[in-house]
This record gives structure tokens, C-alpha cells and sequence, in this order.
């Protein structure tokens, strides 16, 4: 028997030894294996609006199951869901102290109460799924049988064998792009580089959807930084880009949060980057939730807020994927068949 074997999970690619952990710290070497620890504990589960992931050319109107299971592979000094991913929360697998206990449920059993909802989507969210990736996939194949659709919301940072192993089994991805270089190194414990690397992938892929999300942390992040991003994001062929509020939390919970002035000023910035659809989160900067036409400048869906007028709005404006007022093709799902990307 080996002594130490490789989790091909995410770029960090750890090499670990007999009864040690990779950097996830839910990736473990027993019995001869990589195994995941706390597989199929669920930890967090509820039907969500999908435009709350956020996706907004995702069946627009529609219903999510939204699921996690512990675990990530960056330590995010801001991290929004840290009780559910970070190594000093009391739900991890290896804290059997805890009060708070996740309930076992296997993919089969997952889909049920994904067909019992009537959503037509699944999403793997909250914490990371990539670090979960086993299991996301045992759910994912079986999604599939049904003729449903799985979303990932995720941060990106894959290995380039788990990318191509996910791939085809994910329809749609939200990613994390979290600021340049040093913000990854000095915020997240991680690198951009190796995602940038799978959202150049992700959308050259044929029929998948790619959102991208950037949280803006005021007096961090910078135009020049934005500038940068956006550049990257429109050469790698990204169409949605989200840029959303900080609020404190986590090892930043002293930090003001991001102003909506601030937040302003910088969705005009990503507006120049050419990406054609730019959209605020945590905000009530109203007018940057619509969705336009880029052809025409047609409104297609006035409001991507939770109570469902968005797939009110898109059942009117966008038919068979296209601008119904001059025909250009809108960038995502409309329907469970149809698939326009």
C-alpha cells in the first residue's frame, strides 16, 4: 500500500500521506485512498430563487434545490458562509463535539426531494463544491436521468482533470472571481490563475452557461483592479458579470461595508469592459438588475428580484432564445429543451 497518494480535486493538488489531510481538510488518505470525509452530510439544503445563486440567464423566474455539504479549499478572510466551509467551524466532520449535526442523504434520496419540489434545477452552493466533488457527481448523473438541469456555484479554483470530469455533467456555473493576484494571496489563500484557466474552458465549452461573480470590498478593491479583471473576463469570452455589496462578516467583520456609491462607480467601469451583461448584487441600485437586449437595447426582464417577474418578463420578451423585437440570441437557458448559449 502506497504511504501518500494525490487528490486531483483542485489546483492546490495536495499530496497526502497515511491518516493526513489535503488543505480542504475534508480530503483524507486511509485505507489505501483519497476518501472525502463527511460524504453525503448534508449540512445545508432549501429551495432558493435561482437568480439568488446569482444566476440571471438560468431559467429566469424559476426554483432551485440549493445544497451543501462541508468543506472548501480557500480561507476567505470575508467568507459568507464560513460556519458551513472553514476549518474553524464547529460543523466540521472532524468536530463530533458539535450541537450542530448534518443529516445524511444519499444522491438518490436527493433527488427525490429535487423532483418532489417541481424545481427544474439543482445547484451545488453555499460552501465548495468542488472539494465535494464526488458526491456532486453521483447527484449530478442522476439529475441528468430526469432531464434536469445542475448548476454550480463555485469558486473556481479546479484542477484541470476535475474540470474535465465535472464538465459534462454541469450545465451551468457561477463562478468567483475574487479580485487580481495579490487579493487571492493576501484575502483568500489562493491564486486567480488557475481560475481564469477553467472560465477560458467554461466558455468554450458548447451549451453551458458561465455567471461570474466579483464581491467588492470598498477600500480594497480598486478601478484599476476591476479594469484589469473585466479586461481578462471579456478576452476569456465571459457574458455575465455580477459585482455585488460587501457586508461584514467573518475575520472582516470590523469592515465597513461597500457603499453604494462605491459600487456605482465601479459597475461603470465593468460597463467598458464590453461584457454585455453587468448586473449589481446587495443592492438597490434598481436599473442594474435589468436585463437589455445588446443588439437593440430592447428591455427583456425589468427585475431579477426573487418574487418571480423575471420568468414573467422573459416568457414575453425572449422567444425560442432569441430578442423577440429584433431576433439577436439571448445568452442563456430559457427553457428546460432549449438550450441557447
Amino acid at each position: 500500500m502506497a504511504s501518500a497518494a494525490l487528490c486531483d480535486f483542485c489546483y492546490h493538488q495536495c499530496m497526502i500521506h497515511q491518516g493526513g489531510r489535503g488543505i480542504c481538510g475534508i480530503r483524507e488518505y486511509r485505507e489505501g485512498r483519497v476518501q472525502t470525509l463527511g460524504y453525503g452530510e448534508v449540512v445545508a439544503n432549501g429551495i432558493d430563487p435561482v437568480e439568488k445563486k446569482p444566476l440571471y440567464h438560468v431559467l429566469p423566474g424559476s426554483r432551485t434545490l440549493s445544497v451543501a455539504l462541508f468543506g472548501c479549499n480557500l480561507t476567505c478572510r470575508f467568507c459568507q458562509n464560513h460556519r458551513i466551509s472553514q476549518g474553524d467551524s464547529p460543523l466540521h466532520p472532524v468536530h463530533a463535539a458539535s450541537r450542530l449535526r448534518p443529516t445524511f442523504t444519499s444522491p438518490e434520496e436527493l433527488v427525490k426531494a429535487l423532483l418532489a419540489s417541481g424545481a427544474p434545477l439543482i445547484s451545488y452552493t453555499y460552501s465548495e463544491p468542488i472539494v465535494w466533488q464526488d458526491y456532486m457527481l453521483a447527484t449530478a448523473k442522476l439529475v441528468h436521468q430526469e432531464g434536469l438541469l445542475n448548476c454550480m456555484v463555485t469558486n473556481g479554483s479546479f484542477s484541470p482533470v476535475s474540470l474535465e470530469r465535472i464538465l459534462p455533467w454541469i450545465d451551468a456555473f457561477n463562478i468567483d472571481v475574487k479580485g487580481d493576484e495579490a487579493f487571492y494571496r493576501d484575502y483568500c489563500g489562493g491564486r486567480l490563475a488557475p481560475v481564469m484557466d477553467a472560465i477560458g474552458t467554461i466558455t468554450h465549452t458548447p451549451k453551458k452557461v458561465l455567471e461570474v461573480t466579483t464581491l467588492l470590498i470598498e477600500g480594497v478593491h480598486t478601478g484599476a483592479m476591476l479594469t484589469m479583471i473585466g479586461k481578462d473576463l471579456a478576452r476569456l469570452g465571459v457574458k455575465v458579470w455580477h459585482l455585488s455589496r460587501f457586508f461584514p462578516h467573518y475575520k472582516m467583520a470590523d469592515w465597513p461595508p461597500t457603499s453604494e456609491r462605491f459600487l456605482l462607480e465601479m459597475l461603470e467601469i465593468a460597463r467598458g469592459s464590453g461584457i454585455p451583461y453587468i448586473y449589481a448584487g446587495n443592492s438597490a441600485l434598481s436599473e442594474w438588475e435589468q436585463t437589455c437586449c445588446p443588439s437593440c437595447g430592447t428591455l427583456l426582464m425589468a427585475s431579477h428580484s426573487y418574487a418571480g417577474e423575471a420568468g414573467l418578463d422573459c416568457a414575453e420578451s425572449v422567444v425560442d432564445g432569441k430578442c423577440q423585437a429584433c431576433g439577436e440570441p439571448v445568452y442563456g437557458f430559457f427553457s428546460n429543451m432549449y438550450k441557447n448559449v
